[in-house]
């Protein structure tokens, strides 16, 4: 029973400060405040200029490699458990599977940035 009041209590909390987030704030829209910031100059261009897709193919690689810190990170609390040989073929089979990934993009020229 108790559970079931604190429960109601947050849900009416969450839906009435949610509520008045969008009742109080004012929505004065001022010029400066829609200009891009650059430093306290006026800005130069547009900028909304069209991005390369080629920072974005970086950025995922980093992240996607990244990840391999992340799945070796358990590595030494793993060697100390029942199989220790096991442990270390799940973190060269990884490590290699990483590998091949890294070969195939940069064979694929993902790692090049002039074309």
């Amino acid at each position: 029973m108790g559970l079931m009041i604190i429960t109601v209590l947050f849900i009416f909390i969450v839906v009435f400060v949610g509520g008045l987030s969008f009742l109080i704030p004012q929505m004065v829209w001022d010029y400066e405040k829609l200009m891009p910031y650059e430093c306290g100059f006026d800005p130069f261009g547009s900028a909304r200029l069209p991005f390369s897709l080629r920072f974005f193919l970086v950025a995922i690689l980093f992240l996607l490699f990244d990840l391999e810190i992340a799945l070796l990170l358990p590595l030494p609390w793993s060697l100390q458990a029942g199989s220790p040989l096991f442990a270390v073929g799940l973190a060269v089979g990884v490590l290699v599977f990483l590998s091949l990934g890294l070969v195939y993009e940069w064979v694929q020229g993902g790692l090049e940035w002039a074309e």
